[in-house]
């Protein structure tokens, strides 16, 4: 409370108390002082409930000239409401300026940009939103998001609040054109979505795609028939010593790109190739022991194989996309470990996830190097990639499978302690066994045993 207000309160009580004094005095001498006392404080109360009338009519009235003057607490009252009408109109004109000088840089933009509340309707969208996406400003305003666009894609992705990754989808107003949908968080729930057109971007990495795909086709007959006459030529005994180690020699490099040319072919279709909608039920059990033997298979010496299944829940996805991912995993771990290392192939599930990892005690992974793993064609060391006769596409391989099954892959490593490549499935893409799936799992472990 300031000087003003302090000031005015004090002389409003002893404007009180000296009318209740003098209406006394007045009263005693015509032997009524508590009648009229009582009178004077009820004109006084009622002079009261008029300046509160005055006051709500004024403020009901919206008009921003200030209230007719009154004297006492209530004049304070007054032009304390009237400075702080005049604070508020003035905050709210420089925040009307702010939201007009934003929605103006956001309506200069290429890119579709809408602005959404907190139950996902529309509150304001940009010139490019009408283009890009046939959104209307302001016909569309209110309308939830969903209701407008319905392609099945975009009602996943943003019913499932996960922004972390751009959606590329189908323009809903041009099918030729392609966009990339991002969404933020912004204010207490309100979200904010901006589409670009990566139609140039797109045809550029389809033309890729397509070329790969189209080159691998070709070069995969050649390259048979080449290793085929090698394989030949290496067999015949009155073949000369430096000719046989010249062909040898040849047919491993042949048999080299046969297997780049392979994966190329299996990164193309990956890309090309929507994902099945019949998935079958693979149990990690067996699947583990195969693995196991691969491992043995691709290990030059031995290696301490260890399986821990610790749940009985199987997976549900395409079983040759899921064991090809598993063993890229796993003749990766035998590839960088040496005689006597250790490699673990674990199974587990916690309350939202299932995971597959594939553990070893190697050489480990410098940290720099991790976030790059899963490019194409990346290695950490050329030298030692290239002894191992690796493609340099297995972890390329392995992303793309996994993010077909909403899956992602992490990877922890530490230097000369080993590596760990975790598969993480959403818990729901997993299933309970059935009783007779589980005497068949039974089944298979006393046949192998």
């Amino acid at each position: 409370m300031d000087v003003g207000e302090r000031n005015g309160t004090v002389r409003e009580i002893i404007r009180v108390v000296m009318i209740v004094l003098v209406s006394l005095l007045v009263g005693s001498w015509f032997d009524a002082a508590t009648l009229t006392a009582l009178v004077v404080l009820l004109v006084y109360i009622g002079w009261g409930l008029t300046q509160l009338s005055r006051i709500n009519r004024w403020l009901l009235s919206g008009k921003d000239k200030g209230p007719t003057r009154s004297n006492g607490a209530w004049g304070v009252l007054l032009d304390r409401i009237h400075h702080l009408r005049k604070r508020s109109a003035r905050d709210q004109q420089e925040l009307q300026s702010m939201i007009d000088y934003l929605r103006s840089s956001l309506s200069s933009l290429s890119d579709a940009t809408v602005m959404l509340d907190q139950d996902g309707n529309i509150e304001w969208c940009n010139r490019a939103a009408s283009v890009l996406m046939g959104l209307r400003e302001p016909g569309d305003n209110g309308q939830h998001l969903t209701n407008l666009l319905r392609h099945p894609d975009f009602i996943r992705y943003f019913e499932s609040r996960n922004y972390a990754e751009p959606l590329e989808m189908q323009a809903p107003t041009n099918a030729s054109v392609r966009l990339s949908v991002n969404i933020t968080w912004f204010g207490r729930g309100n979200r904010l979505l901006f589409a670009r057109d990566v139609t140039r971007n797109y045809r550029l990495e389809q033309m890729r795609r397509d070329f790969v795909a189209n080159a691998s086709h070709e070069l995969r007959t050649p390259l048979t028939v080449i290793s085929g006459y090698l394989d030949t030529f290496v067999s015949q005994d009155q073949l000369e010593p430096k000719w046989k180690r010249a062909c040898e020699q040849m047919l491993q490099q042949s048999k080299r790109m046969q297997n780049l040319v392979q994966d190329l072919m299996l990164l193309s279709r990956l890309e090309s190739v929507p994902r099945s909608a019949e998935y079958e039920l693979l149990s990690l059990a067996p699947l583990a022991d195969m693995i196991k033997e691969e491992i043995e298979a691709a290990a030059v010496g031995d290696r301490d194989i260890r399986i821990e299944i610790r749940s009985d829940r199987c997976l549900r996805g395409d079983g040759n996309e899921l064991r090809s991912a598993f063993s890229n995993l796993a003749v990766n771990a035998a590839r960088y470990t040496k005689d006597g290392d250790r490699i673990t192939l674990r199974w587990f599930a916690d309350a939202d996830h299932a995971i597959f990892e594939v553990e070893d005690s190697g050489i480990g992974i410098e940290p720099q190097h991790i976030p790059r793993l899963t490019e194409r064609f990346y290695r950490v060391d050329e030298g030692r990639s290239a002894d191992t006769g690796g493609t340099g596409l297995g972890l390329a391989i392995v992303k793309h499978i996994l993010r077909r099954h909403n899956a992602e892959l992490k990877i922890r490593s530490t230097p000369g302690q080993g590596s760990t490549f975790s598969c993480i499935f959403p818990l729901a893409l997993t299933h309970e066994p059935s009783d007779n799936h589980k005497q068949k799992n039974v089944n298979q472990k006393v046949e192998k045993a």
